[in-house]
């Protein structure tokens, strides 16, 4: 008895038991794209998915389009004489407690900060980058929430995706020290899945891996063109029927500029896919499959609305 009590003495050193707990992660929060024409972009986020528009508590210059009190896209100007075809700042997950987070990645050996920081609103806030070099955020709310009419057309944004080379690379960080979980993994061909879905740890909204070149590749291809990584660089909007949404829309008079139908996507699920004008893509998704997917099953549950 006494050898087992020194083993289990040793095996619970200071160190493991100063390691701090992972605050709860229950859903995404936002993605971060800039904007040539910031007028350009409010008519379609305001028009055409009915986003409201209020100033940003991040930044001055930039705007954001509301889904929900938590929930939006920010919009932020284009600098002046940028020449990168990339539109992605930052995507965002929500957590009640920055600080915590931070010093838990901290922990992890992940390089975060020195201190969080505070929005006009009292948000809390602090980014990382990921493996690959993605500025990932970490959001605390504010104290006291925007109000935000009802959406038509959706109220929940229920994943973003963004390029990724090294799958394996990227799980160290999602799976392996924030404790997403897998939720489907598709692509155009059966045996090659190129689109993985990773769910939030403590809510149903998911990230994508969206797997372009090879492992050893970072960043945007050299012969990648802008409507391509928009299309992969996109955030996706819940709701409960993509038939519903398309004759919203149509009858706004909003869909001159788009050539998209509503169409069964690999994962069998109804989805109408919009373009902001620096080309992200807007992927409007029901919530449930209408079938069997392509590829593998769904491994954890749906999200609801």
């Amino acid at each position: 008895m006494m050898a087992i009590g020194l083993a289990t003495l040793a095996a619970w050193s200071p160190a493991s038991a100063a390691t701090p707990a992972r605050p709860p992660i229950a859903s995404v929060s936002h993605l971060a794209v800039y904007a040539a024409d910031l007028a350009k972009s409010e008519v379609f986020y305001v028009r055409e998915l009915g986003a409201t528009r209020l100033p940003d508590p991040e930044n001055p210059k930039g705007v954001r389009y509301y889904f929900n009190p938590q929930q939006f896209v920010e919009v932020l100007p284009l600098p002046a004489g940028a020449n990168s075809i990339d539109r992605l700042d930052h995507a965002a997950f929500s957590t009640p407690d920055a600080e915590a987070m931070r010093t838990y990645l901290a922990s992890k050996g992940v390089a975060v900060p020195s201190r969080v920081k505070t929005g006009s609103d009292g948000s809390r806030w602090f980014d990382v980058s990921d493996p690959e070099g993605i500025t990932i955020q970490f959001l605390q709310p504010p104290p006291h929430a925007p109000s935000i009419p009802p959406n038509s057309l959706s109220n929940h944004l229920i994943h973003f995706g963004f390029i990724v080379h090294d799958r394996a690379r990227e799980d160290t960080f999602y799976l392996k020290i924030l404790g997403f979980r897998p939720y489907w993994a598709g692509g155009m061909k059966d045996d090659k899945p190129t689109w993985i879905s990773l769910q939030v740890p403590d809510g149903r909204d998911w990230m994508e891996y969206m797997i372009v070149g090879t492992p050893q590749g970072r960043g945007i291809p050299a012969d990648m063109k802008q409507e391509t990584l928009g299309v992969l660089n996109h955030f996706a909007l819940g709701i409960p029927n993509a038939e519903a949404a398309y004759t919203l829309i149509w009858n706004k008079g909003a869909l001159q500029e788009q050539d998209q139908l509503p169409k069964i996507g690999r994962d069998a699920k109804w989805q109408l896919n919009l373009f902001d004008p620096d080309g992200t893509r807007a992927e409007l998704m029901e919530f449930h499959a209408i079938g069997k997917p392509c590829c593998t099953p769904f491994s954890a549950a749906d999200p609801i609305r």
